[in-house]
C-alpha cells in the first residue's frame, strides 16, 4: 500500500484526478459532472478545472470561426466567455455530456460578436448570421468532394438560395472598414494612400453646364440687359457704378435687373 500513498489526495477537498484513457467516455463524463456539481456549489479550484478541461474546445470553435483581419486572440477571448457562461448555467443533473451543451453556447457567443461587434457597415441580422457560416461550410464541404465548391453546391450544403447566399458574400465586404489613408503598397508606408486611386467629383463639369444653360438662356434679353447682369454678376460692381458706366440711374439699372431676371425665369419655366 506505500506506493499508492502519493497517488492519495490529502484532505477531502483536493481534486480527484481526470481520466485520461480516451476510451472512458463514461468516466471522464462522470468526472466531468462530479466538476460542475462542485463549481455550483462555489468551488473555484473545480470551475478552474472545467475551464482548463474545456478550453481546447473554446479554441477550436474560435478558429473555425475566424476570418481574414479578425485577430484570433480576440476569438478566442469570446469563445473563452461562452465557455464561463456554459460552465455556470449547465445543470449537473441533466443526463447529457456537458460538451453537448457546452458547444452552441460557445458558438451562440461567437456569432453575437460578430452580429453585434464587428460591422463596419449595418448589415440585416439574417445576412450576418449567413456570412459568418459562409467560409466553415465552404472548407467543410471542399473536404468532402476534394474541389472547392460550386456556388449552387454551398448553397444546397447552407438550405439558402443562391441570391441569398451571393447576397452574404457581398454584406461579408462590410464586415471591416479599410482607412483611405492606408498605404497602398505594405511595403511603403510614404506613398498615397488607397484613397488617391479613387475618383472624386469634378465641380468643373457642373460648372460648365450650368455656364452653358445660362449662355443659351441669355439669348432672350437684349444687349443691353445682357451687359448690365454681367456687370453685375460677373465684375460684381453694384448698381450705382453700373448706372455711372452705361450713363443711367441706379433706380434704372434695378428695373433693368428685375426686369432681365423675371425674363430668364420665364424662359428657364418654358
Amino acid at each position: 500500500m506505500e506506493h499508492l500513498e502519493h497517488h492519495i489526495p490529502v484532505g477531502g477537498s483536493a481534486p480527484r484526478a481526470y481520466p485520461q484513457d480516451t476510451d472512458a467516455r463514461e468516466a471522464r463524463t462522470r468526472a466531468d459532472r462530479a466538476l460542475l456539481v462542485r463549481a455550483h456549489q462555489g468551488d473555484q479550484l473545480a470551475r478552474e478545472q472545467l475551464v482548463q478541461r474545456f478550453l481546447p474546445l473554446a479554441r477550436q470553435l474560435a478558429r473555425r470561426y475566424q476570418r481574414g483581419g479578425e485577430a484570433l486572440d480576440d476569438l478566442i477571448q469570446v469563445a473563452s466567455l461562452g465557455l464561463l457562461k456554459a460552465i455556470d448555467r449547465f445543470d449537473p443533473s441533466r443526463t447529457t455530456a456537458f460538451s453537448s451543451f457546452a458547444v452552441p453556447t460557445i458558438l451562440g457567443e461567437l456569432k453575437r460578436h460578430f452580429r453585434d461587434k464587428g460591422w463596419s457597415v449595418r448589415v440585416p441580422r439574417d445576412l450576418q448570421e449567413l456570412a459568418v457560416k459562409l467560409e466553415p461550410a465552404n472548407e467543410g464541404l471542399a473536404r468532402e468532394i476534394g474541389r472547392v465548391p460550386t456556388t449552387n453546391e454551398l448553397a444546397e450544403r447552407l438550405g439558402v438560395t443562391v441570391e441569398q447566399l451571393l447576397e452574404a458574400r457581398e454584406a461579408a465586404g462590410a464586415y471591416r472598414a479599410v482607412s483611405l489613408d492606408r498605404p497602398r503598397d505594405e511595403d511603403d508606408d510614404t506613398g498615397d494612400g488607397i484613397g488617391a486611386a479613387f475618383g472624386v467629383e469634378d465641380v468643373g463639369f457642373s460648372e460648365a453646364e450650368d455656364a452653358a444653360t445660362v449662355q443659351h438662356l441669355m439669348r432672350v434679353l437684349n444687349d443691353r440687359e445682357r451687359e448690365v447682369l454681367r456687370l453685375r454678376f460677373a465684375e460684381d460692381l453694384t448698381q450705382a457704378e453700373i448706372g455711372e458706366r452705361i450713363g443711367v440711374s441706379q433706380m434704372h439699372v434695378s428695373r433693368i435687373i428685375r426686369q432681365a431676371i423675371t425674363q430668364l425665369q420665364r424662359a428657364v419655366e418654358e
